[in-house]
């Protein structure tokens, strides 16, 4: 392909990385999903992202049918980054992608659960050593040095086992031996400490550069010794330089010029020459040693090559593994059609209630079979929290990741449609959310709907109609749902194959906040239970005024029910 046949990527973008890159190799990093590359080439990270993103698997991204779809992707990459031990294994989690060929999503699978393994099998000193070597190859900026230092210090931690099957394949004597002449080879060129010869000419080098920076100095110098003629003065400048400096009375004779008009030209022309003599010697002795060390890295290329590979490979592996065991995340069973979770997790709360759920069709304890369900109950019940928490489990499965949640069976979706609850009420509102949300159920796909309160960008009696509607049409076209509202009471009859479910307050904590079973219940109306929430604002009012506009919601909700809530919370 060529640059620009790839997404994000135009005239700008393209120039520059053949610039930079050449053709070849920046189509290279761009189908390896290479973000390093590309931001060493002048992307920005945000940018190359999104570019890569597109590369890896445009049906997959175009799965993500819906922004906040796409918001709750970016939400759990950015999360599971947090657990990466290397910058650019955090680049590589940023561009995953829901993978649109079941067979990479199994063998990720794979991955992730070998790299869990291995890194919970490590004690507590080799996962710190582990964590080093990566902090260290980090702090090194990626070289080659620094991944041959880190696959020695893996190998060491135990990391060469058939887990990691590319650190066994390297030949820790051939990289030991290579590490040295990394160590020294730079794009600089060679550095201090591979020659003892070639750091004393190049300190000699120094010196001479300093004498000649200073030359008026050291013609002054050697005419206060008093010198009578010429002659005298390159005696005297020889003996100066001999004890002044590194460089001996040989060198200064071997390039002092044989004439010279006075004192001021043979100082001149001899400091010049001395650098040349000297800058000739450095670059002559530079070019034998570097050809050298190049020579032992030669010898051990495959095995650097491959060290580089892995520390990689391993870093992306070990951080996707990180992120899974700080969360429990298990491996969910792929296939089948439907949605299923018992125990299930949301990644972005601090401390969240399991729930079990299902739409579709599975082996779990939720019911089976339906299509739909329509989800109803209490205010701040979790519904919506619910419904990101499929959505969680229907992604990280997608991309090959474990989710949460003590099981799970995951179908295959080519669209997944999140809608939140957006408090907009007005025409235009609604023709962007219909617009949004019903072309993934039309186009023959698999899909899966999570829609929470669709009456919150309409009239209510309009939005049960179009909430009616889109059920059946969900059920109608073979897509799951899930449809969260407050409506339930003024639905026309559902499908056979849609269940209403319902959450419920069950009253106040000591401390006024609504106590909530998460669990839902399965076929059975949730209760919005508004008197919870006048009781706490009741028992909350510091003005007499406004306790008393309360109190007077708290009569048209039910005063008794009210007092019941209040009576129960302060005498328990």
């Amino acid at each position: 392909m060529r640059l620009e046949d790839y997404w994000g990527v135009g005239p700008k973008t393209s120039e520059r990385l053949r610039e930079t890159l050449g053709e070849e190799a920046a189509v290279e990093a761009i189908e390896s999903a290479d973000v390093r590359a590309l931001t060493d080439a002048g992307i920005t990270r945000g940018r190359a992202t999104r570019i890569l993103r597109r590369a890896n698997d445009q049906a997959g991204m175009d799965a993500l049918a819906t922004r906040d779809a796409r918001e709750v992707y970016d939400d759990l990459l950015a999360l599971a980054s947090e657990y990466a031990l290397t910058r650019h294994a955090a680049d590589r989690i940023r561009v995953l992608t829901p993978l649109s060929n079941p067979e990479a999503v199994e063998k990720r699978l794979d991955a992730v659960d070998a790299a869990v393994g291995a890194w919970t099998d490590l004690d507590g000193e080799n996962g710190e050593a582990v964590v080093e070597a990566f902090d260290a190859y980090d702090a090194a900026e990626g070289t080659e040095r620094a991944a041959v230092d880190a696959v020695l210090a893996l190998r060491d931690a135990g990391l060469d086992g058939s887990t990691f099957g590319a650190l066994g394949d390297i030949d820790p004597d051939a990289v030991r031996e290579a590490a040295d002449a990394l160590q020294y080879v730079t794009p600089e060129g060679v550095a201090v400490g591979a020659d003892d010869r070639l750091d004393d000419l190049r300190g000699r080098l120094d010196d001479a550069r300093d004498l000649e920076n200073s030359a008026f100095d050291v013609l002054d110098r050697i005419r206060e010794t008093g010198v009578r003629d010429l002659e005298d003065f390159r005696r005297a400048f020889a003996d100066y330089v001999d004890r002044e400096t590194r460089l001996s009375r040989s060198a200064v004779e071997e390039v002092a010029p044989g004439e010279a008009h006075d004192a001021a030209d043979f100082v001149s022309t001899a400091l010049r020459a001395l650098v040349d003599d000297f800058e000739r010697r450095v670059a002559a002795r530079e070019r034998e040693v570097e050809d050298d060390l190049r020579a032992s890295i030669a010898d051990a290329r495959d095995d650097v090559d491959r060290a580089v590979a892995a520390v990689d490979d391993v870093a992306f592996d070990l951080s996707l593994a990180r992120f899974a065991a700080a969360h429990d995340l298990v491996r969910p069973t792929l296939g089948g059609d439907g949605l299923a979770v018992e125990g299930a997790r949301n990644l972005f709360l601090s401390d969240p209630d399991p729930v079990d759920y299902a739409v579709g069709d599975h082996d779990l304890s939720p019911p089976t079979g339906d299509r739909v369900a329509v989800l109803t109950g209490a205010n701040s019940g979790g519904k919506t929290t619910l419904l990101e928490t499929c959505c969680s489990v229907a992604l990280l499965a997608a991309m090959g990741l474990p989710v949460p949640a003590d099981c799970a069976a995951v179908g295959e979706f080519d669209a997944v449609v999140f809608h939140r609850r957006h408090a907009s009420f007005n025409a235009g509102v609604l023709e962007s959310t219909l617009k949004s949300i019903v072309p993934p159920l039309t186009d023959g796909g698999r899909t899966l709907m999570l829609v929470d309160e669709f009456e919150a960008i309409t009239e209510p009696g309009r939005a049960a109609d179009l909430l009616n509607g889109l059920v059946d049409l969900t059920v109608e076209r073979g897509a799951l749902g899930v449809y969260v509202t407050h409506l339930a009471d003024d639905l026309s009859p559902l499908p056979d194959a849609a269940r209403i479910d319902g959450i419920f307050a069950e009253g106040l904590t000591p401390d006024l906040d609504l106590r909530v079973d998460y669990q839902p219940r399965f076929g059975t109306v949730g209760k919005s239970t508004p008197e919870f929430i006048v009781s706490r604002l009741v028992a909350n009012a510091g003005d007499r005024r406004v306790r008393q506009g309360f109190e007077h919601l708290a009569a048209a909700v039910g005063e008794e029910a009210v007092q019941r809530t209040l009576s129960d919370v302060w005498d328990g």
